[in-house]
């Protein structure tokens, strides 16, 4: 084999993006809380960018700000009066500028003595003029986050009157349980984590222990078996139901321990079967037990709730008969460009370095600016596209969503389907029926007997609807949905119906079963 080294030329075309196209699609495609991020980052960064209240006068705030920027300067200067000034001089000039500061700023201004029995006056942190600090205040609004499950228990079982050893085991145990609360682990690997020199004995002493002195009850249970009768035995014990409820919760209990798995396949008539018992005494039964918790854990330390904040706003018009749609623009601030700085960078006087610093900042403020209006007008034109198209949502609801291909949005707008794509991404919609990810309006979809469009997500509401009206005592299963959708004109394979079944956490015919 050989290698020859050659110089050749050749004429093509490739396409490059810019650094302000790259910025502009990152701007767009991000979500609104990574957008209020990112903006803080380059105000926190960028000293040409500056953030405007909403509805504040620009030239006012700029006045204002000119005149602060003037007082700071001022006050940066050392003020130390100790009699006599740098020429030997009293220092009335400082003494009348101290003045004025302390009658314009108040408790602003800190008094302290230095070792040489000389006052320096500091200017304190905080203004007196009145302003607040919009971080602080969220900051302090904020709820602190709670406390985490083992800090929780761990709490609970240093009150616990133990011995050394059992509650180091215990502090152990504590540390690996699940967020539900359980104990899963199996016996050896429990005893392999364990401190050294525990026997599996103390760990099964301490675990019944742990069982009954944390609360909720059910906590350090290995299955759900033993968490529901943990809490059935501690019910039954401390608060019993009065007759006939305490026979139904003691039934209960048997049901539990000796047929879960039956309970849990909705096989009642077997359990019938198995222990001569009533189905309706069975049902009273059951019925008991939602009262307990599959998870106790998670009453303690419960999952942080996602904030959806909504890109825009979808409202009807009753006198123009049409849906209009407003960005909410979340906590966006309003930014401008710092007229200092563009000064300074215009003013011949300003060295070259100076300039060149300013003019790099100046540069990144306009694109991020540029970025953030073109994000907004191509969501709104996005949004106005959806609103067309899916008119009936807005009016009937999930069933009547029509099926919305990015592509089609993207030749009715005359932009690449990529930039609908990023457009769209976790975003989301207020409209008059709840807020839904803008995502949702774009998908295929199949046509009804009757020549009509349905998106999929129509076609799942759809089966909903069946399944909700079928007669409990005689659920439908898969082939039958089918042949039920198919009598409403939609045809969709079975194997699609058990997709969608699933996805909407509908259980199969048996489960669905009502006794």
């Amino acid at each position: 084999m050989r290698f020859d080294t050659g110089q050749h030329m050749r004429m093509g075309q490739q396409m490059k993006l810019a650094p302000r196209m790259i910025q502009s699609m990152e701007i767009l495609q991000m979500p609104q809380q990574a957008l209020e991020e990112r903006i803080e980052q380059e105000l926190a960064s960028n000293p040409t960018l500056e953030q405007v209240e909403a509805g504040d006068d620009l030239r006012k705030v700029q006045e204002e700000r000119e005149q602060a920027t003037r007082d700071d300067r001022e006050g940066e200067r050392e003020m130390v009066v100790d009699g006599e000034g740098r020429d030997g001089q009293h220092s009335a000039d400082d003494f009348e500028r101290l003045n004025n500061l302390s009658e314009q700023y108040g408790d602003a201004w800190a008094t302290n003595t230095s070792e040489g029995g000389a006052t320096e006056f500091r200017r304190s942190v905080n203004r007196g003029d009145g302003e607040r600090d919009a971080k602080m205040d969220a900051m302090a609004n904020t709820a602190a986050r709670g406390a985490s499950l083992y800090d929780q228990l761990l709490d609970q079982w240093h009150l616990v009157d133990v011995d050394a050893p059992t509650l180091a085991v215990g502090e152990y145990l504590i540390g690996v349980l699940d967020q539900d609360g359980y104990l899963r682990q199996d016996p050896q690997t429990l005893l392999e984590g364990a401190p050294a020199g525990v026997t599996t004995e103390q760990i099964d002493e301490c675990v019944e222990l742990l069982q009954e002195a944390l609360e909720p009850t059910g906590l350090a249970a290995r299955d759900f078996r033993e968490c529901l009768l943990l809490q059935i035995d501690h019910k039954l014990y401390f608060d019993p139901p009065p007759p006939p409820l305490d026979e139904g919760l003691k039934t209960a209990r048997t049901l539990v321990r000796e047929h879960l798995k039956d309970i849990e396949a909705n096989r009642y008539p077997k359990i019938a079967k198995a222990t001569a018992l009533e189905i309706d005494v069975i049902k009273a039964a059951i019925l008991q037990l939602r009262q307990f918790h599959p998870h106790p854990g998670r009453l303690l330390a419960r999952d942080e709730v996602r904030t959806i904040t909504p890109d825009a706003v979808i409202e009807y018009d009753e006198e123009g008969d049409l849906y209009n749609a407003t960005l909410t623009h979340g906590r966006l601030p309003a930014l401008q460009i710092s007229a200092n700085y563009e000064e300074m960078a215009g003013d011949k006087g300003t060295d070259k370095k100076t300039k060149d610093f300013i003019g790099v900042n100046l540069r990144n403020a306009k694109w991020l600016m540029d970025a953030v209006r073109q994000r907004h007008a191509t969501l709104l034109r996005v949004i106005g596209v959806v609103i067309e198209a899916q008119r009936a949502f807005f009016e009937q609801g999930e069933s009547a969503l029509k099926p919305l291909p990015m592509t089609l949005v993207a030749d009715q707008l005359g932009i690449h389907v990529a930039t609908v794509s990023r457009a769209v991404n976790e975003k989301y919609l207020q409209t008059p029926r709840g807020i839904f990810p803008l995502r949702m309006f774009f998908s295929g979809g199949t046509e009804t007997d009757a020549g009509d469009a349905m998106s999929w997500t129509a076609v799942q509401a759809k089966l909903k609807d069946v399944i909700d009206a079928e007669d409990k005592q005689k659920p439908l299963n898969d082939d039958e949905l089918m042949e039920a959708l198919k009598d409403k004109g939609i045809e969709i394979a079975r194997r699609t119906v058990a997709k969608y079944r699933k996805q909407l956490n509908i259980p199969p015919a048996r489960q669905r079963r009502e006794y």
